[in-house]
């Protein structure tokens, strides 16, 4: 191929490189001159991930050739902060400072494209105010949904800028029951790095002789693959390898619950979904490998396509697995709902319908294998479950289990997304069979095609209740689309259904859900794990029935709400931590400050009478932890270093949550010494024992309680061994600011280190924690150990002119048991909302007879920070028994009631009642006229 040399200034440097024809700047950026910090995240000038600055201007580097950048200045995300040997909060800009002191940094993907958008904005005007900076971010998508720390942040930093001064922190409040280190405000341990463009991705790595990697996909929702020739892509320029399913060495299969997913479909075998893997092509450059992919000639005999689970349980269906379309029937049963039926003075009906989400996260699926000198496989993968990885990767290579070594990553974003098996298997059957490195990305379309959605569902919702509101009983019957495959369907599933009838206690509860095979993509695990959809349903209801009998909707909830000594409809008795009646209180004390009036009145804007304000209200709970009898565990290791510090190993994945700084600041809690004195590992086979899938909001908790076990542990050993070097009791020694205290004497962590050592002893303890057993559904009992809860208020807009909805405002509340870092829980719950706002308004993954149709970043409509209302969080602390410091889980709590609160507040606005998302602008408007037209005088 042709190149041609490209010499222009980056961050201040002149620089000659060669680049390909059609090379755009971003891949220059990356790829030749190392420069990792810009990232790609769509290649479709949608993300604003890759923004770089050329003479100054905001530029997207994806989509801008690298030619005219010749002769040009370039300014990176790596060329902000003051030359320095180690990124540190010192040298950065003050844009930089303001991310990490505002929390504005998650899983950090999309942080140098916010930060180099808003420095563009800065040097033009650091006066900038909120619309102009939202403005100026409109296309930067930030999927964590970090906006108003972001908007924050900015301003910070331009205020900074303008006096001279340092970036003034915020005030966050801190835990009700703050402790030394833990409760209190703490930056992220690895904002730094994110901000600075020094983080790592899977696809920021280069390996000497790496290849690169493509799949040849289905592309045809169901069929039986009758021929698959890749002859010719084996002989093309540049390829290595070409593999089939015939070449495959050990297991076909892989799956995280059922091992149903086919690594390569073979001839004479079904095809599922269009996302099937075919072939897979190892070749020197990326485009060679995409080259290949289109000389694979395939002949596919179509079959009949099963397209919603409703149709997937019909008699007549087509069977999409040889046992049938139904994964699992799942039950919940309590009381008897004829004789609480049969007690009710009214009773409602009503069907919902949600479609399939995609988590949309702004870093594509990445992996890379390289084998080892010692015949092992490596794999760098950002996974959520990295010791899952390893076992199904291995039944595939066919080898055991320790000559596969998965290193975890940092995530781009995962949300349940990064669970299954993407590229890590097809990564490694090409590293075996070359002997060489390989590199697997996806792009995005991949994305979308291959990695398992949240479920679409059909929910009917039957409630029984007295006049004065209590509940006598609700029926609900679920259908859920789990695609192609199972995924975590099941689990999921019974989420949804074990939470269908919502936070309430109610005497008599049936529920039936059906979740089905169909041949769409496969669904797993999304936040909010199958409560986001019930809870949409039940909560609709609800307000429907609140608006019929007459009665206030904070109180109907109030009235019926779970509380300690509750049992719930699995027959859990609620011991402790149920602060969902606080919740409800909060939202409701700071819901009536702000409403002139009835706030669940519309309110008409007398300057534009076609816009139509009210709010609306909902509440939500969520387990934590694996629950239904699995059995829960983590496993994490504390050790003292030889420097003094400690280090804190477990393989517990950060998506962006937070984790590091949460399990930084347990150690260094129970250690008695400065944060920065413990350094956290996490996610490595080899180094860090399991913690267990990164899911279920159960990290806080479980491995939470592992690192807090292991911590006070290994204080205790080095306490004793502290009393017998120098002859005095335990009660003598103490540790204080990163010293012990032995009597008088004030000894540095190195010389406790050589005194733990010369004994004989190696300072490290490993600690497994078990969780507080559980039962399965059905049996009775604690089938969790732990809820979550929240109530939230929302105020939106409708335009009767267009049907158009705005979100202004949104009241949350959350019970999380105990703040452990309460800057982090604030973007946590700051951006639970916003993916709330996308899921009710914009966002809907769609597809037709089993075809992708939103095969593209730009057809999927992420939230930008355009769409961020204001957002006034109460943080409500209830402790569990169990908990590290009574915390449990917050990742997927806060995302569950924002939508019903949104199509609430909609009927609240113009009387219109939402049961199918993403609320539809133009059904929205035809709705209003009709109503207009039903109420016109004379009819």
């Amino acid at each position: 191929m042709d190149t041609q040399v490209l010499t222009f200034w980056v961050n201040g440097k002149e620089v000659s490189t060669p680049v390909a024809p059609g090379e755009m700047l971003a891949e220059t950026l990356r790829y030749r001159l190392g420069l990792t910090g810009t990232k790609i995240g769509c290649n479709e000038a949608e993300c604003g991930a890759c923004t770089v600055l050329v003479d100054g201007e905001a530029v997207l580097s994806c989509s801008f050739p690298s030619v005219k950048a010749q002769g040009r200045r370039v300014t990176t995300i790596e060329g902000l902060a003051t030359p320095g040997r180690e990124p540190n909060l010192a040298i950065l800009h003050p844009l930089q400072q303001a991310f990490v002191l505002y929390g504005a940094v998650q899983c950090g993907f999309c942080i140098p494209g916010q930060i180099m958008t808003a420095y563009a904005l800065l040097e033009k005007n650091p006066a900038a105010g909120e619309e102009e900076i939202r403005h100026a971010l409109k296309d930067t998508l930030c999927r964590c949904g970090g906006y108003n720390a972001i908007l924050q942040a900015i301003q910070a930093a331009g205020k900074a800028i303008q006096t001279g001064q340092p970036v003034q922190p915020p005030v966050v409040p801190e835990a009700r029951q703050a402790r030394r280190v833990a409760g209190r405000v703490h930056p992220r341990a690895d904002a730094v790095a994110k901000v600075s463009g020094t983080a790592k991705y899977t696809d920021d790595l280069f390996f000497e002789g790496m290849l690169h990697a493509r799949v040849k996909r289905a592309g045809t929702p169901a069929g039986i693959l009758r021929r698959l020739d890749v002859s010719r892509a084996r002989s093309m320029p540049g390829v290595v390898a070409v593999m089939t399913a015939e070449d495959l060495p050990a297991a076909r299969t892989h799956g995280l619950v059922v091992s149903d997913w086919p690594v390569l479909v073979g001839v004479g075998e079904v095809i599922r979904t269009v996302g099937d893997a075919l072939a897979i092509v190892a070749a020197e450059t990326r485009e060679q490998a995409t080259q290949a992919l289109d000389a694979i000639e395939v002949e596919i005999e179509p079959l009949p396509v099963v397209s919603d689970a409703v149709q997937a349980l019909q008699s007549d269906a087509p069977k999409v697995h040889p046992q049938g379309n139904l994964l699992k029937h799942i039950k919940v049963r309590k009381g008897d709902v004829s004789e609480g039926f049969a007690q009710a003075d009214v009773i409602l009906e009503q069907v919902y319908h949600t479609p399939m989400h995609d988590h949309a996260f702004l870093e594509p699926e990445c992996s890379i294998a390289r084998p080892t000198l010692d015949g092992r496989m490596e794999i760098y993968v950002g996974s959520q479950i990295p010791y899952a990885d390893r076992s199904q990767v291995a039944r595939v290579l066919g080898v055991g289990e320790d000559r596969v070594h998965i290193i975890g990553m940092l995530i781009g974003g995962g949300f349940g997304g990064k669970e299954d098996i993407a590229g890590q298997i097809h990564a490694a059957l090409l590293a075996q069979k070359t002997g060489r490195p390989v590199k697997l990305l996806f792009d995005r379309h991949e994305s979308l095609l291959v990695h398992p959605k949240r479920h679409a569902t059909q929910i009917r919702v039957r409630v029984g209740a007295k006049r004065d509101g209590t509940l006598t009983a609700v029926e609900t019957e679920l259908y859920g689309d789990t695609g192609a495959y199972a995924s975590l369907g099941e689990k999921v599933m019974t989420r949804a259904t074990t939470h269908s009838s919502g936070p309430y206690e109610i005497p008599h509860v049936k529920a039936d859900c059906y979740a089905m095979y169909t041949n769409n993509p496969p669904a797993g695990a999304f936040r909010g794990f199958g409560v986001l959809q019930s809870a949409f349903a039940i909560e609709s209801t609800m307000d429907t029935l609140a608006h019929q009998l007459g009665l206030d909707p904070i109180e109907l909830r109030r009235k019926n709400a779970l509380r300690m000594g509750s049992i719930t409809n699995t027959g859990q008795v609620l011991k402790d931590s149920v602060g969902l009646l606080e919740c409800i209180e909060k939202v409701e004390q700071e819901l009536r400050r702000k409403a002139v009036s009835n706030p669940f009145e519309a309110w008409v804007d007398p300057q534009n009478p076609h816009l139509r304000r009210a709010w609306g209200f909902a509440v939500a709970y969520k387990n934590t932890g694996l629950g239904g009898g699995a059995p829960d565990k983590a496993g994490a290791e504390v050790e003292l270093l030889a420097d003094g510090t400690f280090e804190v190993r477990t393989a517990s994945a950060e998506l962006g949550q937070g984790l590091p700084t949460v399990l930084q600041l347990i150690a260094a809690e129970e250690l008695r010494q400065l944060v920065s004195n413990v350094r956290v590992w996490l996610s490595d086979t080899d180094y860090t024992p399991d913690g267990g899938p990164t899911t279920a909001s159960r990290q806080t908790y479980v491995t939470g309680n592992a690192v807090r076990y292991a911590s006070a542990a290994l204080r205790e050993m080095i306490t004793s061994h502290l009393a017998e070097h120098f002859d005095v009791s335990p009660e003598q020694i103490q540790f204080i600011e990163g010293l012990a205290q032995v009597a008088n004497y004030s000894i540095p962590m190195t010389q406790v280190y050589e005194i733990v050592h010369s004994a004989g002893r190696k300072p490290v303890v490993q600690y497994t924690y078990w969780a507080p057993a559980t039962k399965p559904l059905g049996e009775g009992g604690d089938m969790h150990f732990a809820y979550s809860f929240a109530a939230q208020a929302a105020e939106v807009e409708v335009n009767t002119l267009t049907g158009e909805v705005r979100v202004l405002e949104v009241i949350t509340a959350n019970d999380v048991g105990f703040a452990v870092n309460p800057l982090g829980l604030q973007g946590q719950i700051e951006g639970g909302v916003i993916m709330g706002i996308g899921h009710a308004l914009t966002e809907a993954f769609l597809t037709d007879q089993g075809r992708v149709i939103t095969d593209r970043l730009a057809k999927y409509r992420v939230p930008s920070i355009t769409l961020t209302p204001k957002i006034t969080s109460f943080v409500v602390e209830h402790p569990t028994a169990d908990g590290p410091y009574g915390a449990k889980g917050v990742g997927e709590i806060v995302i569950i009631p924002t939508v019903p609160a949104i199509t609430n507040a909609i009927f609240n606005a113009v009387g219109v009642r939402v049961t199918r998302l993403p609320v539809d602008q133009e059904w929205i408007l035809r709705q209003i006229k009709a109503r207009e037209a039903e109420f016109q005088p004379g009819d």
